[in-house]
């Protein structure tokens, strides 16, 4: 396989970051944005002013608002929002040339079908081979070339190799495995705990509770992923424990953020007011509640955000009730 040219489907922060990771690794790249003044932006001064303003992209980076002209591309990067991936890819699919792989960018379990990210995939486009892209990495930080360093599932050893060296670049290192449903897990959980320990700093709980929320988030997030056939050691690494303390340890999280503005007093509405980009774990915690649900996991950190945001809860009732749980061995 050789793979020269790279089509990445969202010019948000990080399709755009992506973007610069894919140009600096050596490939052409044609990034698809919906918002005309984004392309208008990109254009005229090489810069995405509405989503990562004051990065100065790669010569190799194009832009187009045209889906039909990703077609043409060697391996397409999928990075919209997790609840508009579906209407996207079906947008896509007729342009679909053979055998292209798809990686999959976006973090998030789909509302109403509970479907992860490469669920949505084989059904939109059921003959693409497909990847999971995932770990520790701010847009702002990886457009910049700073190092970072991320999980790459695919199922095909071989195709997983060549997508790997595909996409290393200078300061961007992907580490290979073959577990795509741990992979999207740890992604998708994480950012509905981040809003949980951005609360607890919005509500100076101290750091005593911020690292009791990540430790025993993690091991939310690892019961689920083993529940839906994942495997621990991948939530254990960069896609799940590597990605949930960066995004609980910094307000340049979206999630975090939220939670921190919920925690200092803020209603669901002010906080979000004004935001262009998403807050992937509002937009996911409903469909995680209703999937821990279904496969039986417990998730009380996680049921209790979704709570807070669906306003069937406040900031302290959710404090009292985490507190209040009857004690238990640490493995419950």
């Amino acid at each position: 396989m050789e793979f020269r040219t790279a089509g990445v489907i969202g010019a948000g922060a990080w399709g755009t970051a992506l973007a610069q990771v894919a140009a600096r690794a050596g490939l052409d790249v044609l990034l698809q944005a919906r918002e005309p003044e984004v392309v208008e932006s990109v254009r005229e001064h090489r810069v995405n002013e509405a989503f990562l303003p004051g990065v100065i992209l790669e010569d190799r980076v194009q832009v187009t608002a045209d889906l039909a002209d990703l077609g043409a591309c060697d391996v397409i990067l999928a990075v919209p929002p997790a609840q508009f991936m579906r209407s996207t890819l079906q947008a896509f699919a007729p342009h679909y040339r053979a055998e292209v792989p798809i990686v999959l960018c976006s973090k998030g379990v789909e509302r109403g079908s509970l479907k992860l990210m490469t669920d949505v995939l084989s059904e939109t486009i059921p003959a693409a081979p497909q990847a999971v892209l995932s770990g520790p990495s701010f847009a702002g930080e990886v457009a910049r070339g700073l190092p970072s360093a991320v999980t790459l599932a695919c199922a095909d050893e071989v195709l997983g190799e060549e997508l790997m060296w595909t996409l290393s670049a200078p300061g961007f290192r992907p580490y290979l495995a073959a577990d795509l449903i741990g992979a999207e897990v740890g992604g998708a959980i994480k950012n509905v705990l981040a809003i949980a320990c951005g609360m607890s700093e919005g509500r100076g709980l101290g750091r005593s509770a911020h690292a009791a929320i990540i430790t025993r988030g993690f091991a939310e997030m690892t019961r689920l992923g083993v529940a839906m056939g994942g495997q621990a050691e991948t939530v254990a690494g960069l896609c799940g424990l590597g990605d949930l303390v960066l995004t609980c340890s910094s307000p340049q999280s979206r999630n975090m953020s939220l939670g921190l503005a919920l925690g200092q007093g803020q209603t669901v509405q002010e906080a979000l007011a004004g935001k262009r980009s998403v807050a992937e774990g509002y937009e996911s915690a409903p469909a995680v509640r209703q999937l821990a649900a279904k496969m039986g996991v417990d998730m009380p950190i996680c049921l209790a955000v979704s709570h807070l945001l669906s306003g069937e809860t406040t900031v302290d009732q959710v404090i009292d009730d985490l507190l209040s749980r009857p004690l238990k061995t640490e493995r419950e």
